[in-house]
């Protein structure tokens, strides 16, 4: 155990038995919160990692998000000429010019406690909450969301009004994560823990979460939570286990996701995308 995760281990100890509140935290637990903070943004930590094949979460990490809400009092700050009300203020982006990435004005937010790694773009209007990473070369585009602990790796293209959900409670399950090289449509929606594989292309306006099937038409297999590598998937409709019901002329259906290979026509259209991002 390092020692910023013992003492977030015996902060959240102290903070969980009621012995301290935001009214009582120490001048000294709070630096060690701005320390946690620092060490999310600088990468040294992060909420979730892959071991062993599959993602898991770093409880400790996300009960030291928690404490940042838990120990610290909201009160008004300000961003341009807004005036707003929060626990945390927003991310420094000083750091980010000097790593080749880009954040356009009028909009882009980055919230205290994110990571945003080397040459990458956030397009305004865009949020990155507390916890969440992006890798470096990814694309967050106009009017998207990456939710709290979100892990998104490199080289990731997320479409306009993409919504990446956060998990941050419970602090045993892994939040959402998209693997180094996926590109997601525009109006995509990944929720609940979901795990977008490495190198997939997701269609325009897929939803992704543990409660919508994928079929996998490569394995032949029907999978739940995640979207395995190299596929190209997209939303159709199967048949419900309602069947023919009167109110539903023809019979009821419900979303489905269909994978396929990636190796396909969409593999051409991904090239010509990233040489005009080059």
């Amino acid at each position: 155990m390092t020692q910023l995760e013992g003492e977030i281990s015996d902060l959240w100890e102290r903070y969980d038995e009621g012995e301290i509140d935001a009214q009582s935290a120490t001048d000294g637990q709070l630096a060690t919160l701005d320390a946690f903070l620092d060490a999310l943004e600088s990468g040294e930590v992060r909420a979730a990692e892959k071991r062993s094949g599959g993602w898991e979460a770093n409880a400790w990490v996300k009960r030291g998000i928690l404490l940042n809400f838990g120990l610290r009092e909201t009160r008004p700050r300000t961003y341009g000429d807004v005036t707003y009300h929060d626990v945390l203020p927003l991310r420094e982006t000083s750091d980010l010019g000097e790593r080749g990435t880009r954040n356009t004005p009028d909009g882009t937010v980055i919230r205290r406690g994110a990571f945003v790694g080397g040459d990458a773009i956030l397009m305004s209007p865009a949020f990155v909450n507390v916890g969440a990473r992006v890798g470096d070369g990814t694309l967050v585009d106009s009017c998207d969301t990456v939710g709290s602990c979100a892990q998104i790796g490199s080289d990731v293209k997320l479409g306009a009004n993409t919504l990446i959900g956060g998990v941050l409670e419970p602090v045993e399950s892994a939040p959402v994560v998209v693997e180094d090289g996926v590109s997601l449509g525009a109006g995509c929606r990944v929720t609940s823990g979901f795990v977008v594989g490495e190198g997939s292309i997701v269609g325009e306006n897929t939803l992704l979460t543990p409660r919508i099937p994928v079929y996998d038409l490569v394995e032949e297999e029907v999978v739940y939570g995640e979207l395995p590598p190299e596929r190209r998937a997209f939303t159709r409709y199967v048949e419900s286990t309602i069947g023919e019901h009167e109110l539903f002329e023809g019979g009821a259906y419900k979303p489905a996701v269909v994978a396929l290979d990636v190796e396909s026509e969409t593999l051409d259209a991904t090239r010509r995308e990233a040489a005009l991002r080059e």
